[in-house]
């Protein structure tokens, strides 16, 4: 667990995934994400898929990293599918994948499938030494559905669990951040994403036991931790 009293900015900045996964988006939003990204050393850009290319580009030689979302936002494509994307945004110079499970098969109790995709998909990851995150989707799971997905990945061993794409009803909580860190310990790290829109938020989602933040309000967050700390 971080000690929020013991966090600096540079520490809370590399806990910062920076986040722009509109459908619209532009070169230019690209562009300035990236910049942005570099001048306050966030621990990654979260993109979709089909700009990883470009923002490895823009990226090279800094120590920030490219994520792609995979399966997004609804992870209702096949796990081929999921896996293909997988291994063309790894090719394109993604560090890092964030995939969406299938919350269908998790909700007709297919937990041989939900496992069976999360070790594909992090199998892919681990032998090209990129991150990987499992995305939830918390907002449409019940508490016990959420542990049945720790507990698989508490096999299956991603390097992060996360609660939420930001695209579903709700984000990440309080309470389902505490939860997933009880359930998987110092194995996995949680990643706390949707709706964090300003310092308090972020903090509170920290002392939950989240690792890693995915926001598209970074910059405000930063304001506002160098306000709280006099900066």
């Amino acid at each position: 667990m971080i000690d929020i009293a013991k966090l600096d900015e540079r520490k809370l900045c590399s806990m910062i995934d920076h986040t722009y996964l509109k459908p619209f988006a532009s070169k230019q939003d690209f562009i300035k994400l990236c910049e942005e990204a570099k001048h306050y050393h966030f621990a990654m850009v979260a993109i979709n898929s089909y700009p990883v290319k470009m923002c490895h580009e823009l990226l090279a030689g800094t120590d920030v990293h490219v994520g792609a979302a995979i399966g997004f936002p609804l992870g209702q494509q096949t796990i081929e599918t999921k896996c293909f994307e997988t291994k063309k945004a790894i090719e394109d110079g993604a560090d890092e994948i964030d995939y969406v499970i299938n919350i269908s098969k998790l909700k007709d109790n297919d937990l041989d499938y939900i496992e069976d995709e999360m070790r594909r998909i992090v199998s892919i990851c681990k032998d090209n030494n990129v991150l990987s995150k499992v995305i939830f989707e918390n907002c449409y799971l019940n508490k016990q559905e959420i542990i049945e997905l720790c507990n698989i990945a508490k096999k299956v061993k991603p390097d992060y669990i996360k609660t939420s794409t930001g695209f579903g009803s709700s984000g990440a909580t309080v309470e389902d951040v505490r939860l997933m860190k009880e359930i998987v310990g110092d194995e996995i790290k949680v990643k706390a994403a949707g709706g964090i829109r300003d310092y308090k938020t972020c903090k509170e989602m920290i002392e939950a036991g989240a690792e890693r933040i995915g926001t598209s309000s970074s910059l405000k967050i930063i304001e506002e931790f160098r306000k709280e700390k006099k900066i």
